[in-house]
């Protein structure tokens, strides 16, 4: 049986795992903008960026496999074509993304340095750590994350005690829906798929002769604490934002604030602490996508450690390049795959919790293809070139949300269930 101890690292190298650069810069900005409604934007950014996450890690403590294990009720195939998409996004825009944060907020500030220099360091101890993976769980869990908390709540405690609590007005028109997609970019969904692997592989290393029903009642233990960790932080990111609302002009960038954040909260120190914070917070998340992607790839070629050592090199080298982008460009273009993977993943992270009487092989593939199917106009209206496309589709309810993919996908559901029982009878 697991201690407290163990589980409490297990949880803590979950968290910082999940946490990386938009769980970090998201959630100021969307409560500056949220104003007096904050925390009905906070639900609705819980929903997507902490609960569908916490869920995806149950299902890989259900499954004990890999990603490649989330689909294979829809078809094998299916399953191989959606674990490629998830770590190619994976391994091109949010690994990158944390270089770039890094550097945009805690080197470029302060040091005349090139991107190419402090990316080409940060991503050869990406690669380090991803070698020696199986001492993850316990740097993650003993010595990163417990520093990621303390100053989060430093400077999120500091900050509420800073402004007086009144909040502005709302700028945003729908603030739950926008919670919900402003979560997409933190990739959450998707890194429980990917980093919920790394989690399991690197438990079955460390822990050789423990059963399965233990390992599963870990993994879910820690889940939860991860999560209502998550949901603590992003709630206090928010708040913070929403009782600034004075202190920042309208067109405020979202590093711009939270730098605003550090400095006011804990003076001219802030923007070192800032800085650490946002180095760990961004390198941990890293870490978990470049091991998680050399861990699928490896397993392609039967868990080949040659391979797995040669793809973490190519995903840290791709993390130099993308990197050198700036992060609202970064955020930009990873809408559109967002717009499309994102319901995918939620589907399938739902479909592999629910009991297994309600999600048979029919249902499954019956309920994916829908949602892919409406998945398709949020797509669509995502790029600017085909969104008059996407107007033809406004019939679907909650489309003009970007979720019209949501009433269609519970529909089959009920109806696939229905017709499964019926069938029996």
């Amino acid at each position: 049986m697991f201690t407290k101890k163990e589980t409490l690292v297990t949880a803590f190298a979950l968290f910082s795992l999940f946490f990386g650069a938009g769980n970090l810069i998201l959630p100021p900005l969307l409560g500056f903008n949220s104003g007096n409604q904050w925390l009905i934007v906070t639900i609705g950014f819980g929903l997507s960026a902490v609960a569908i996450p916490v869920l995806g890690i149950l299902a890989h403590a259900k499954l004990q496999g890999t990603l490649i294990d989330f689909g294979n009720k829809v078809s094998p195939t299916f399953s191989l074509i959606y674990a490629f998409f998830i770590y190619a996004i994976a391994i091109a825009l949010p690994s990158p993304r944390t270089a770039s944060v890094t550097y945009e907020m805690a080197i470029q500030p302060y040091w005349d340095i090139s991107s190419w220099f402090t990316s080409s360091i940060y991503f050869a101890l990406v690669l380090l750590f991803a070698l020696n993976r199986s001492k993850i769980l316990s740097i993650l869990g003993k010595i990163l994350t417990p520093a990621i908390i303390l100053i989060l709540l430093l400077v999120i405690g500091i900050t509420i005690f800073s402004f007086p609590f009144d909040f502005g007005s709302t700028t945003i028109a729908s603030p739950f829906t926008n919670g919900i997609l402003e979560g997409y970019q933190t990739f959450d969904a998707i890194g429980a798929v990917v980093v919920g692997g790394v989690i399991i592989i690197s438990i079955n290393l460390k822990y050789t002769h423990v059963s399965y029903e233990e390992k599963k009642l870990l993994i879910r233990n820690a889940a939860w604490f991860a999560g209502l960790s998550l949901f603590l932080i992003y709630m206090g990111l928010i708040i913070s934002g929403a009782l600034s609302h004075t202190a920042f002009n309208e067109d405020t960038t979202r590093t711009e604030i939270l730098s605003g954040l550090a400095i006011q909260s804990l003076g001219n120190i802030g923007n070192l602490f800032l800085s650490i914070l946002v180095s760990l917070a961004c390198f941990t998340t890293a870490v978990g996508i470049v091991t998680g992607t050399a861990d699928f790839v490896a397993s392609r070629f039967n868990e080949s450690q040659s391979i797995y050592t040669i793809t973490a090199i190519l995903g840290s080298v791709l993390g130099i390049l993308v990197g050198q982008f700036n992060v609202a460009y970064i955020i930009a273009v990873a809408i559109p795959s967002l717009m499309f993977i994102y319901p995918i993943t939620i589907i399938l992270i739902l479909l592999n919790v629910v009991p297994d009487k309600y999600a048979s092989v029919f249902v499954f593939r019956a309920v994916t293809i829908t949602t892919i199917l409406f998945s398709i106009p949020d797509f669509l209206s995502s790029i600017s070139a085909l969104a008059p496309a996407a107007d033809t589709f406004s019939w679907i309810p909650l489309q003009q949300y970007s979720l019209g993919w949501v009433l269609p996908a519970f529909i089959v559901f009920v109806l696939s269930n229905v017709y499964i029982n019926s069938t029996k009878k």
